[in-house]
């Protein structure tokens, strides 16, 4: 016995449309309500730190800037030295005859000294050291340390080797005068002789290190945010905890800051916290670093994450709250009508849709009623009018209402009303009420040429807005011949077949021109398309008795008939067709 299939289960197990719709709708706003909180608040930070961390190489570029030019500064003091002649003359080769001769030359640089420092507080110490055992300083009298050997001072070395250029040393505390010990940053530089080749001294000045930490430790970089300065050793020139490093109490990234290129910036992530370090060079070795910690720069860090989240729950509520309601409001009204519809294509006239509201729904089922309960009347009226079987065929062709167009433009209008194009639904909804206004109006055969050009202008709207691109028209009648009169639906079946027959099938854009114009005592009508076209065995067919509907749609020899019994053997309808050119159909009536 063979096993039943057990039921495919529903991809959304929900009992109705609305709910299906509304999970679905729930699902994908959830979605891209979280995505975009979340691509949001990473943007916002980003932002912000990218921000902060511009703003903190710019405060440590002008931090470098102002040490720059300090040291420069103090650079311009040892070429001040340099060409002097009293210095230059004191250090060289030349010897004194005695003690008095030698005085006045350090009483002049000493008083050169001495006026430095009385324009600069910051500088602790200016002296000259002769390679010929002959020394000066700021101070008339200068007693040195005999402990300290001046050739075994770091700053000593450094100049000599350095070979003219200045070199600025590591702090350190000044001992080379007796009873004076002062925590300082040496500026040395190695005297020339006048032809630039002979050394013959090193220049000395001796920087008070309270300079350099006011220039660091007035820059505010939050509120742990803290600027220090390495040599080119990768020795603490300057730090806020310089004590708390130096009893290890505290460490700081110093190797990766003096591997790391000027200009540049890295993040470092510890149990110190998250912060920025950016590097600066200055042109004498030393790095300038700014440290700086994200939570303190960016301070509304939590702020910012809260209001995202407090925002992306509101619009998830509202957008949820909107899909339920539109799901609701919309799918059932919707659903009864495209019932209905379906019951009135099998044939069955008698239904009128439930109308609850007045919007463009309910004018939606306030027109299909009309309509429907119009075309009813119409094919009531027309089988009790029957008088022949020419009349009859030729009356059943102006109330002939083709189910398939009115399914298929009623089933348009519930797409864009599924869409929300409510603009769209009102105007083809419009139209297509005009339409069969015009087409179930009894006892008027003969209209206006105004309401005809209506009745077409509408028809073709509907066609228009459901191909779209593929189809585009125009109607050009003369002004003059509006209020003159013609037969009624005239030209609609000539712009069916060509929109059917000629434009339906082709790959390029179909293109329907309507002209009318009057020609002597007669009015004459032109419906030219760029359709396909027909060969002249087609077209010979056309007006024959038997195949008068071989290009399918409505029958062009009834039309033909029609006219000439309303007007006369000489008015009727002329065609000219080339294969892949188009068709123009020319109908010639009289002046009414």
């Amino acid at each position: 016995m063979a096993k039943e299939r057990a039921p495919r289960l529903p991809l959304f197990p929900l009992k109705s449309i609305q709910s299906s719709i509304s999970f679905a709708f729930s699902c994908v706003i959830l979605a891209a309500v979280v995505a975009i909180s979340l691509i949001s608040y990473r943007l916002s930070v980003r932002a912000v730190e990218q921000n902060s961390q511009g703003y903190i190489e710019e405060i440590i570029k002008q931090v470098n800037t102002n040490i720059q030019s300090y040291v420069d500064n103090m650079e311009n003091i040892s070429l001040l030295a340099m060409t002097n002649k009293d210095v230059k003359y004191y250090i060289s080769d030349n010897s004194f005859i005695s003690a008095e001769e030698r005085r006045p030359y350090e009483k002049r640089i000493s008083d050169l000294f001495q006026a430095i420092l009385y324009t600069r507080k910051d500088i602790a110490n200016i002296m000259v050291f002769g390679y010929n055992g002959r020394y000066v300083s700021d101070r008339r009298i200068t007693d040195l340390n005999p402990n300290a050997g001046i050739a075994e001072q770091a700053w000593y070395k450094d100049a000599k080797a350095a070979g003219g250029r200045s070199v600025i040393s590591a702090p350190h505390i000044q001992n080379i005068i007796r009873n004076e010990y002062r925590w300082v940053v040496s500026l040395s530089r190695e005297l020339k002789s006048t032809d630039g080749i002979t050394a013959e001294g090193v220049f000395l000045v001796d920087l008070n290190l309270s300079v350099i930490n006011n220039l660091a430790s007035d820059i505010n970089l939050g509120k742990r945010g803290y600027v220090f300065i390495v040599d080119r050793q990768g020795n603490l020139v300057y730090h806020p905890q310089q004590q708390l490093i130096n009893s290890n109490l505290r460490t700081e990234l110093i190797s990766r800051v003096a591997g790391s290129p000027s200009g540049t910036s890295f993040i470092a992530d510890d149990a110190e916290g998250k912060r920025i370090y950016s590097i600066r060079d200055t042109n004498f070795g030393w790095k300038i670093v700014g440290v700086a910690y994200t939570d303190d720069l960016i301070a509304s860090k939590g702020a910012l994450r809260n209001s995202i989240l407090l925002y992306a729950l509101f619009g998830l509520g509202v957008s949820l709250l909107i899909s339920f309601w539109l799901s609701y409001r919309l799918s059932r009204p919707i659903r009864n009508l495209q019932a209905d519809m379906k019951l009135v294509e099998r044939g069955n006239f008698d239904i009128q849709t439930e109308i609850r509201q007045m919007n463009e729904i309910g004018q939606l089922g306030r027109t299909f009623n009309m309509m429907v309960g119009r075309i009813k009347t119409l094919m009531d009226e027309i089988i009790r009018n029957q008088e022949s079987k020419r009349k009859s065929e030729l009356q059943l062709l102006q109330a002939q209402i083709n189910p398939h167009f009115l399914y298929n433009t009623l089933d348009s209008i519930v797409w864009m009303a599924e869409q929300k194009q409510h603009e769209e639904v009102v105007l083809m909804t419009s139209a297509l009420a005009k339409l069969f206004r015009a087409s179930i109006t009894k006892d008027q055969e003969i209209v206006p040429i105004r309401v005809e050009a209506e009745h077409i202008a509408n028809y073709l709207l509907i066609q228009k807005m459901r191909y779209d691109s593929q189809l585009d028209y125009e109607i050009d009648l003369a002004d003059d011949i509006l209020r003159h009169k013609t037969l009624k639906l005239l030209l609609q079946p000539f712009v069916e077949n060509a929109i059917y027959h000629g434009i339906r099938g082709s790959a390029d854009k179909g293109m329907i021109t309507i002209r009318g114009s009057r020609q002597g005592d007669n009015v004459v009508f032109e419906v030219e398309d760029n359709g396909q076209g027909m060969t002249p065995e087609q077209l010979q067919r056309l007006f024959l008795p038997d195949d008068g509907e071989s290009r399918g749609g409505i029958g062009i020899r009834n039309v033909n008939e029609r006219i000439k019994l309303y007007f006369g053997r000489e008015y009727g309808v002329q065609i000219r067709s080339e294969l892949e050119a188009g068709t123009c159909v020319t109908i010639t009536i009289p002046t009414l």
